[in-house]
């Protein structure tokens, strides 16, 4: 079958390091171009993967099946809109944008263009994790069951991705956010609201989640504490029984090509639509724009 085309916006490090050599080593899809802000960054990235260098980002769009976005998220908002829009299927980095009412309307455009979009939510797409999950009991667990996400690094201490503006100016929360309160909704059943939220200096996170059954759960994450490694696990104890995933270093390739999997089924009508879709972004975006509001 032919090949489905897919165009990266965006050419940082995530971009470099995990969408382009994921998009060009998946045997179904192909990497038709890049566009970025800054030409001369579009074409050391086309250069490197062989691939087209696009002075403009309609143009991008109009040329491919799947337009990858790797931008802030800001610019994710504005553009991912745009080529909805344009009939194109979406790759959508987290958050999804920049305000819980720009995520609405990625989501909506989504839907009234009847396109398909995944959110890149790389753990819920590890083998270790989905194994985690297949674990716990198919109903939500009741009053008797807690659970717990914590997430502690150093990475905006140092490393590629400490001068990232929106990463500095929202920490953890809404970096590594989504992957904890997805985790846990998925693992103790839908969230329902926010307990309580605590901020400290410099950027540690606590807060306490309520889910549909009864069950409660807590995170605790930063991306400011000397810590290297990182520090992860999730649990989930009581009626539901014992489960932990301890942590380790996730491998973003493997997930994102399992991620391409199940886009290119959905695109081809051979499989159904990702679950982890723009919707879902705006879901968790909303629940972290509550933890802001009641920390702060």
């Amino acid at each position: 079958m032919d090949l489905v085309r897919v165009g990266l916006v965006g050419g940082g490090p995530w971009a470099a390091g995990v969408h382009a050599p994921s998009i060009t080593a998946h045997p179904a899809t192909e990497l038709t171009g890049v566009w970025t802000r800054r030409p001369e960054q579009a074409d050391e990235l086309a250069a490197a993967f062989r691939t087209t260098s696009y002075p403009g980002v309609d143009a991008l769009i109009a040329d491919v099946d799947v337009v990858a976005f790797a931008v802030p998220p800001r610019i994710q908002g504005e553009l991912a809109v745009r080529a909805a829009g344009a009939g194109r299927h979406l790759v959508l980095e987290k958050p999804v944008a920049a305000t819980v009412e720009e995520a609405r309307a990625v989501a909506d455009a989504v839907r009234a263009a009847g396109v398909r979009s995944s959110v890149v939510l790389t753990l819920r797409h590890a083998p270790d994790v989905q194994q985690w999950l297949a674990g716990m009991p198919s109903a939500p667990p009741g009053s008797d069951t807690v659970g717990s996400a914590r997430w502690l690094s150093g990475a905006l201490l140092g490393g590629p991705y400490a001068a990232s503006p929106w990463r500095a100016e929202e920490g953890a929360l809404l970096d590594v956010g989504p992957h904890l309160v997805d985790l846990l909704d998925a693992a103790l059943g839908p969230v329902t609201g926010v307990g309580w939220a605590r901020y400290d200096e410099p950027d540690l996170w606590r807060f306490g989640l309520e889910h549909a059954g009864g069950a409660l759960s807590t995170v605790t994450t930063s991306l400011r504490l000397p810590v290297d490694p990182s520090e992860t696990e999730f649990t989930v104890f009581g009626g539901a029984g014992r489960h932990r995933l301890p942590g380790r270093v996730w491998d973003a390739r493997e997930s994102y090509a399992r991620l391409l999997d199940e886009m290119v089924a959905a695109v081809r009508g051979e499989g159904a639509a990702p679950a982890l879709d723009a919707a879902r972004g705006l879901r968790l975006q909303e629940i972290l724009a509550e933890v802001r509001a009641l920390a702060l």
